[in-house]
Protein backbone atom coordinates (compact mmCIF):
# COMPACT_ATOMS: atom_id res chain seq x y z
CA UNK A 1 0.00 0.00 0.00
CA UNK A 2 1.65 3.44 -1.39
CA UNK A 3 0.04 5.77 1.16
CA UNK A 4 0.50 8.54 -1.50
CA UNK A 5 -1.76 11.95 -1.03
CA UNK A 6 -3.89 12.25 -4.02
CA UNK A 7 -6.63 15.22 -4.22
CA UNK A 8 -9.46 14.78 -7.01
CA UNK A 9 -11.15 17.69 -8.31
CA UNK A 10 -14.33 17.28 -10.45
CA UNK A 11 -17.72 18.43 -10.14
CA UNK A 12 -19.75 14.90 -10.86
CA UNK A 13 -20.03 13.28 -7.44
CA UNK A 14 -20.25 9.98 -8.96
CA UNK A 15 -17.21 10.53 -10.61
CA UNK A 16 -15.50 11.56 -7.89
CA UNK A 17 -16.82 8.38 -5.82
CA UNK A 18 -15.49 5.88 -9.15
CA UNK A 19 -11.99 7.42 -8.73
CA UNK A 20 -12.51 7.38 -4.78
CA UNK A 21 -12.69 4.29 -4.53
CA UNK A 22 -10.50 2.81 -6.91
CA UNK A 23 -7.31 5.19 -5.88
CA UNK A 24 -8.51 4.20 -1.92
CA UNK A 25 -8.45 0.13 -2.66
CA UNK A 26 -5.16 0.92 -3.97
CA UNK A 27 -3.66 2.12 -0.63
CA UNK A 28 -3.90 6.17 -1.73
CA UNK A 29 -4.79 8.64 0.61
CA UNK A 30 -7.56 10.35 -1.32
CA UNK A 31 -9.10 13.90 -0.93
CA UNK A 32 -12.18 15.22 -3.15
CA UNK A 33 -13.16 18.40 -4.23
CA UNK A 34 -15.87 19.65 -6.35
CA UNK A 35 -14.63 23.15 -7.54
CA UNK A 36 -11.42 24.95 -8.97
CA UNK A 37 -11.89 27.39 -5.70
CA UNK A 38 -11.95 24.32 -3.46
CA UNK A 39 -9.09 22.64 -5.25
CA UNK A 40 -6.85 26.12 -4.36
CA UNK A 41 -7.78 26.60 -0.90
CA UNK A 42 -7.35 22.67 -0.28
CA UNK A 43 -3.34 22.65 -1.42
CA UNK A 44 -2.79 25.57 1.11
CA UNK A 45 -3.44 23.21 3.46
CA UNK A 46 -2.82 19.14 2.42
CA UNK A 47 0.00 19.20 -0.23
CA UNK A 48 -1.12 16.49 -2.11
CA UNK A 49 1.72 14.00 -4.38
CA UNK A 50 -0.38 14.14 -7.35
CA UNK A 51 -4.07 15.56 -8.65
CA UNK A 52 -6.52 14.66 -10.39
CA UNK A 53 -8.31 17.13 -12.40
CA UNK A 54 -11.37 17.51 -14.71
CA UNK A 55 -11.24 20.69 -17.00
CA UNK A 56 -14.79 21.47 -16.99
CA UNK A 57 -15.42 23.20 -13.55
CA UNK A 58 -17.75 25.60 -12.48
CA UNK A 59 -16.18 29.20 -11.76
CA UNK A 60 -12.39 28.14 -11.96
CA UNK A 61 -12.21 26.29 -14.49
CA UNK A 62 -9.62 23.44 -14.72
CA UNK A 63 -6.75 25.08 -17.14
CA UNK A 64 -6.96 28.14 -14.66
CA UNK A 65 -6.50 26.02 -11.82
CA UNK A 66 -3.38 23.99 -13.67
CA UNK A 67 -2.01 27.13 -14.77
CA UNK A 68 -1.78 28.69 -11.04
CA UNK A 69 -0.67 26.04 -9.50
CA UNK A 70 2.37 25.63 -12.23
CA UNK A 71 3.17 29.41 -11.17
CA UNK A 72 3.80 29.06 -8.01
CA UNK A 73 6.75 27.83 -6.47
CA UNK A 74 5.40 26.00 -3.94
CA UNK A 75 2.99 23.79 -6.09
CA UNK A 76 5.04 23.54 -9.43
CA UNK A 77 6.20 20.43 -8.43
CA UNK A 78 2.92 18.43 -7.94
CA UNK A 79 2.03 16.27 -11.01
CA UNK A 80 -1.35 16.91 -12.79
CA UNK A 81 -3.16 14.43 -14.84
CA UNK A 82 -6.24 15.95 -16.57
CA UNK A 83 -9.43 14.03 -16.42
CA UNK A 84 -11.80 15.68 -19.22
CA UNK A 85 -14.53 15.35 -21.42
CA UNK A 86 -13.05 17.47 -23.45
CA UNK A 87 -11.04 14.79 -25.96
CA UNK A 88 -9.88 17.92 -28.18
CA UNK A 89 -6.57 17.75 -29.20
CA UNK A 90 -6.62 21.73 -28.76
CA UNK A 91 -7.68 21.59 -25.22
CA UNK A 92 -4.84 18.45 -24.26
CA UNK A 93 -2.38 20.63 -26.19
CA UNK A 94 -3.08 23.81 -23.94
CA UNK A 95 -3.39 21.60 -20.82
CA UNK A 96 0.20 19.98 -21.53
CA UNK A 97 1.47 22.75 -22.14
CA UNK A 98 0.62 24.81 -19.45
CA UNK A 99 2.50 21.82 -17.32
CA UNK A 100 -0.11 18.79 -16.72
CA UNK A 101 1.58 15.57 -17.14
CA UNK A 102 -0.64 13.50 -18.08
CA UNK A 103 -4.93 13.36 -19.25
CA UNK A 104 -7.31 10.79 -19.04
CA UNK A 105 -10.28 11.30 -21.34
CA UNK A 106 -13.90 10.49 -20.18
CA UNK A 107 -15.64 7.70 -19.82
CA UNK A 108 -12.38 6.11 -18.63
CA UNK A 109 -11.50 2.59 -17.42
CA UNK A 110 -10.33 2.63 -13.85
CA UNK A 111 -7.84 0.36 -14.73
CA UNK A 112 -5.88 2.94 -17.21
CA UNK A 113 -6.34 5.39 -14.49
CA UNK A 114 -4.94 3.43 -12.05
CA UNK A 115 -2.09 2.26 -13.91
CA UNK A 116 -1.67 5.97 -15.22
CA UNK A 117 -1.43 7.82 -11.72
CA UNK A 118 1.30 5.23 -11.26
CA UNK A 119 3.51 5.89 -13.82
CA UNK A 120 3.28 9.93 -13.11
CA UNK A 121 4.29 8.98 -9.65
CA UNK A 122 6.84 6.72 -10.57
CA UNK A 123 8.81 9.05 -12.99
CA UNK A 124 8.21 11.55 -9.91
CA UNK A 125 10.26 9.48 -8.28
CA UNK A 126 12.78 9.08 -10.68
CA UNK A 127 16.93 9.74 -10.06
CA UNK A 128 17.37 13.47 -10.00
CA UNK A 129 20.08 15.00 -12.09
CA UNK A 130 23.66 14.59 -11.08
CA UNK A 131 24.34 18.26 -11.29
CA UNK A 132 28.21 16.78 -11.19
CA UNK A 133 27.86 14.50 -14.00
CA UNK A 134 29.93 16.37 -16.50
CA UNK A 135 29.40 14.65 -20.32
CA UNK A 136 32.18 14.14 -22.90
CA UNK A 137 31.93 12.93 -26.26
CA UNK A 138 34.98 13.81 -27.71
CA UNK A 139 35.12 17.93 -28.43
CA UNK A 140 31.28 17.50 -26.96
CA UNK A 141 30.75 18.83 -23.19
CA UNK A 142 27.87 19.01 -21.60
CA UNK A 143 28.08 20.97 -18.12
CA UNK A 144 24.64 20.49 -15.78
CA UNK A 145 25.77 22.52 -13.20
CA UNK A 146 27.13 25.32 -15.50
CA UNK A 147 23.64 24.74 -17.73
CA UNK A 148 26.41 24.90 -20.97
CA UNK A 149 27.21 22.96 -23.65
CA UNK A 150 30.67 22.82 -25.99
CA UNK A 151 31.85 21.96 -29.08
CA UNK A 152 35.79 22.72 -29.28
CA UNK A 153 35.55 24.94 -26.85
CA UNK A 154 32.82 27.05 -27.98
CA UNK A 155 29.62 27.65 -25.99
CA UNK A 156 26.81 26.83 -28.10
CA UNK A 157 23.86 28.93 -26.70
CA UNK A 158 20.60 26.20 -26.71
CA UNK A 159 17.49 27.16 -24.52
CA UNK A 160 16.37 25.79 -21.38
CA UNK A 161 14.32 22.70 -23.14
CA UNK A 162 17.04 22.49 -25.85
CA UNK A 163 19.57 21.67 -22.73
CA UNK A 164 17.11 19.46 -20.70
CA UNK A 165 16.70 17.03 -23.77
CA UNK A 166 20.42 16.89 -25.08
CA UNK A 167 21.60 15.69 -21.32
CA UNK A 168 18.74 13.59 -21.00
CA UNK A 169 19.46 11.50 -24.00
CA UNK A 170 23.37 11.73 -23.58
CA UNK A 171 23.05 10.46 -19.72
CA UNK A 172 21.56 7.26 -21.66
CA UNK A 173 23.24 6.60 -25.23
CA UNK A 174 21.98 4.08 -27.44
CA UNK A 175 18.83 3.92 -25.21
CA UNK A 176 15.53 5.06 -26.84
CA UNK A 177 13.19 6.94 -26.10
CA UNK A 178 9.42 8.32 -27.06
CA UNK A 179 8.66 11.57 -27.40
CA UNK A 180 6.52 11.25 -24.59
CA UNK A 181 9.39 10.69 -22.84
CA UNK A 182 11.51 13.73 -23.93
CA UNK A 183 8.57 15.78 -22.74
CA UNK A 184 8.22 14.38 -19.57
CA UNK A 185 12.14 14.81 -19.04
CA UNK A 186 12.16 18.27 -20.85
CA UNK A 187 9.27 19.90 -18.94
CA UNK A 188 10.94 22.06 -16.20
CA UNK A 189 8.98 25.49 -14.21
CA UNK A 190 6.87 27.09 -16.94
CA UNK A 191 8.13 25.24 -19.87
CA UNK A 192 6.12 24.40 -22.93
CA UNK A 193 6.90 21.23 -24.16
CA UNK A 194 4.40 18.82 -26.24
CA UNK A 195 4.84 15.79 -28.47
CA UNK A 196 4.71 17.48 -32.02
CA UNK A 197 7.26 20.47 -30.51
CA UNK A 198 9.58 17.77 -29.97
CA UNK A 199 10.46 17.64 -33.62
CA UNK A 200 11.15 20.72 -33.80
CA UNK A 201 13.39 20.76 -30.64
CA UNK A 202 15.14 18.08 -32.01
CA UNK A 203 16.35 19.70 -35.44
CA UNK A 204 16.81 22.94 -33.78
CA UNK A 205 19.55 20.99 -31.71
CA UNK A 206 20.95 19.00 -34.87
CA UNK A 207 21.88 22.39 -36.49
CA UNK A 208 23.16 23.96 -33.37
CA UNK A 209 25.47 20.90 -32.44
CA UNK A 210 27.01 20.97 -36.04
CA UNK A 211 28.68 17.72 -36.90
CA UNK A 212 27.76 16.38 -33.02
CA UNK A 213 23.88 16.68 -34.36
CA UNK A 214 24.49 13.25 -35.77
CA UNK A 215 24.27 11.79 -32.59
CA UNK A 216 20.92 12.59 -32.45
CA UNK A 217 19.18 9.63 -34.18
CA UNK A 218 15.36 9.24 -35.61
CA UNK A 219 13.94 6.04 -34.85
CA UNK A 220 10.92 5.82 -37.08
CA UNK A 221 8.16 4.81 -34.90
CA UNK A 222 9.24 5.02 -31.66
CA UNK A 223 11.22 8.31 -31.22
CA UNK A 224 15.02 9.06 -30.51
CA UNK A 225 18.16 8.31 -29.16
CA UNK A 226 21.69 10.07 -28.73
CA UNK A 227 24.19 7.51 -30.47
CA UNK A 228 26.57 5.98 -28.63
Amino acid sequence: MSGEKILVVDDEKDILELVRYNLAREGYQVTSVTSGEEALKQVRTWVPDLIILDLMLPGVDGLDVCKQLKNDTRTVHIPIVMLTAKGEETDIVLGLELGADDYITKPFSPKVLLARVKAVLRRRKSEPIDKTDVIKIGDLMIHPGRHEVLVKGNTIKLTSTEFRILHFMARRPGWVFTRYQIVDAARGENVAVTERSVDFHMTSLRRKLGPYGDHIETVWGVGYRFKE
